[in-house]
């Protein structure tokens, strides 16, 4: 059997968690090969040891750092509510207590954990034969409930832990004398994962709840808010020297302090110039009904005041307080990055080999292509579509009047055709502002192309539409009923023989008319559906690029520690005489996981309703716009 088990916060009720774990079921299901360690078992001590790891065997412990130390005390913090305890770094002899009580209560000032003294670490070492008797007098001078006496023994691969309350008397003795057995169980883990690692679900410091904090999130949030005890090194000059992750030399990289140097004036000026673009935006022009309606269809212009949105974000000098605030400036940075080094890629492929030049000689043939095959189709329509008898009045009429639409049509494409080369050499420009922004102009120029079958499209609808609701209302008239307005109902109504002899005459023309609309209609919805789908494409792609979290999942592939979901452990070494060491390891957070935490929110261009909502607009010929919401009003 597999020395290892893990704990996943989404599995685990919060704040039972080592509970749980350490369970008389638990330990007999895991540690059944030690019946005397099972029925001796009653209640855990929880000690957890910090260490930094830089290489593991199976044959010996992977301690390296605070369990290699020189003897002195245990700096960590009691877990509230719990019998456990973290240790962050050992002190080594030689100190001054009065200078140790100094600088702890310095720390907590800064960290707002309660630092404390734990209790005495012992390496054996020649000359130092009565340690152990001077570090467990120091209990006295800082004074505890429980005092944690650590200490190696030559020729073992664990260590000795001794529990020593106020009163001088062993915990483990009296517990024997009650008929008590009492196990302390070391758990080993890796400070630097720890203290960079956020648990999940994600819960901020000073976040209230009504759910108690779980004992694995209180280790977590220890490590993580002590992170100013890391910072003394050996090579810091001081009374103190001390052992923890990061005590041979801080860790720290040169192109990161530049960077940080660097990135507060680069955001002053990029706040500058976004004040500028909202200078610019708040011209009492830009905000007459006309402009802002035009502006609120155009991709373009949507796409801009999203990326000004998450420029403030992100360019804004305040630090992000929280995880997830960070998460989201991370995000929105790298995608930016990787959005403006697409647009640029799409530049040099457009401006090399003379593309656009060839791109401009080709748009006009084909809305010359486009506007023919549309006349043929209504050619078609005008004479006897599929074999169908269609009204021929009717039908002459709509046909001549779509006919003179393309006409018109193809007038002003030739009339804009000496600029075409012009404005595509400037649209493609656009690209240096993000592939993003290329596609948004790219769907506003397709939505101009075919403006003619947007034109189409409503022409159908609403002549389908009155002929729908006029059939319904005579239908009811025909029964004896009337839609009321007022109180939004069917109520029943009486009618005379002369509104009878009229309703019964329209309802057998608009009958009779039904066939020719609806296919019109039909036709022309689906011309704009196909435009519509190429639209909505561009669309997805865009919100695929402003959404998705860039900096999340390379942050879950490189460093996956960094997003842990919960964590595992490992049976380092099991002696008798000794307490158990566990090896704690982080569960990663799952990639789908990742996606939905760190989604970042965007805009949406197209409704949210349903399949059967849109299927009852198409055949009801409710107008369908691609920029309405779901809780807009249509006509």
């Amino acid at each position: 059997m597999e020395n290892r088990f893990s704990v996943s916060l989404a599995r685990v009720r919060t704040g039972l968690l080592y509970r749980v774990l350490f369970s008389y079921d638990f330990m007999l299901t895991f540690f059944g090969s030690m019946p005397a360690l099972v029925n001796a078992h009653r209640r855990v001590n929880l000690l957890v040891v910090g260490y930094r790891i830089r290489a593991t065997s199976q044959k010996s412990l992977p301690f390296k750092c605070c369990n290699t130390a020189d003897s002195g005390l245990l700096v960590g913090r009691w877990i509230p509510g719990h019998n456990s305890a973290v240790v962050l770094a050992v002190i080594h002899y030689p100190f001054i207590p009065g200078q140790v009580k100094k600088y702890l209560s310095e720390l907590q000032s800064q960290t707002q954990v309660d630092l404390t003294v734990l209790g005495s670490w012992s390496m054996p070492k020649e000359g130092q034969e009565g340690m152990d008797s001077f570090l467990k007098d120091l209990s006295t001078i800082f004074p505890q409930k429980c005092w944690l006496q650590l200490s190696r023994e030559i020729g073992k691969r664990g260590f000795t832990c001794q529990v020593v309350q106020n009163n001088g008397r062993l915990l483990q003795d009296r517990e024997q004398k009650n008929g008590e057995g009492d196990k302390i169980i070391l758990i080993h883990y890796d400070q630097r994962k720890v203290m960079l690692s956020q648990l999940h679900p994600v819960q901020d410091v000073g976040q209230k709840s009504d759910v108690e904090a779980s004992e694995l999130r209180l280790v977590f949030q220890t490590v993580a808010q002590s992170q100013p005890l890391f910072f003394l090194d050996k090579y810091d000059d001081g009374p103190l020297k001390l052992s923890h992750w990061q005590s041979e030399g801080r860790e720290a990289s040169i192109i990161a302090e530049l960077l940080k140097q660097a990135s507060v004036p680069v955001c002053i000026f990029l706040t500058w110039l976004l004040s500028l673009w909202y200078w610019f935006c708040s011209f009492r022009i830009l905000h007459l009904p006309p402009v802002l309606f035009i502006s609120s269809k155009l991709s373009t212009c949507v796409q801009s005041v999203y990326r000004a949105v998450h420029f403030r974000t992100v360019f804004s000098p305040k630090k992000a307080g929280t995880h997830v605030e960070f998460m989201r400036k991370a995000n929105i940075f790298v995608s930016f990055l990787v959005d403006i080094a697409l647009g640029l890629l799409l530049i040099s492929w457009l401006y090399r080999e003379n593309r656009i030049s060839k791109l401009a000689d080709t748009l006009v043939p084909v809305a010359d292509r486009v506007a023919k095959e549309l006349q043929e189709l209504l050619e078609w329509l005008m004479g006897a579509p599929a074999g169908l008898k269609m009204n021929r009045a009717l039908d002459q009429v709509l046909g001549r009047f779509f006919l003179y639409h393309i006409h018109l049509w193809i007038s002003y494409i030739h009339l804009m055709s000496p600029f075409i080369e012009r404005i595509l050499w400037y649209v493609g420009l656009s690209a240096c502002l993000g592939l993003t922004f290329a596609l948004s102009v790219l769907s506003d120029i397709v939505a101009l192309l075919t403006f003619h079958i947007y034109c189409f499209y409503v022409y159908g609808a609403r002549l389908y539409c009155l002929t729908i609701y006029g059939l319904s209302s005579l239908w009811r008239l025909f029964r004896g009923k009337k839609w009321n307005v007022l109180r939004q109902r069917v109520d029943s109504c009486s009618y005379d023989l002369d509104q009878l002899f009229i309703g019964t005459l329209l309802f057998t023309i608009l009958l009779f008319l039904l066939p020719t609309t609806a296919l019109y209609y039909l036709v022309f919805t689906l011309l704009r559906l196909v435009v519509v789908l190429f639209q909505g494409v561009i669309h997805l792609s865009v919100d695929f690029i402003n959404s998705f979290p860039l900096f999340a999942i390379g942050l879950r592939i490189c460093r996956p520690y960094r997003l842990a979901e919960g964590v595992k452990f490992n049976v380092l070494c099991q002696e008798p005489g000794t307490p158990l060491h566990l090896m704690m390891e982080i569960n990663p957070l799952k990639c789908s996981s990742v996606l939905q935490c760190y989604r970042t929110p965007t805009y949406s261009c197209y409704p949210k309703d349903s399949w059967a909502g849109l299927c009852k607009k198409l055949f009801v010929g409710e107008l369908i716009y691609p920029w309405k919401q779901k809780t807009d009003k249509t006509d």
